[in-house]
């Protein structure tokens, strides 16, 4: 299996932090509460939980994808 890539959108991102609850590994969030991709390939065993929140995201901001683009 291939890692997938993931993406955020801060102008999208609310703030929520329910990304970072589900993936910590990936997530994060700046000083001012927007989600940063802390790791844009994604391994194999994180990306059930990266699709989860992306899920969760309350703003769509995550995109999850095949390439560096997460698209």
């Amino acid at each position: 299996m291939t890692a997938v890539w993931v993406s955020a959108d801060q102008e999208r991102c609310i703030s929520g932090g329910r990304c970072m609850a589900a993936t910590s590994e990936v997530f994060d969030q700046d000083e001012d509460g927007l989600v940063v991709v802390l790791t844009p390939q994604v391994a194999p065993e994180l990306e059930d939980r990266v699709r989860k929140a992306a899920y969760l995201c309350p703003s769509r901001a995550i995109r999850i994808g095949d390439g560096p683009s997460g698209g």
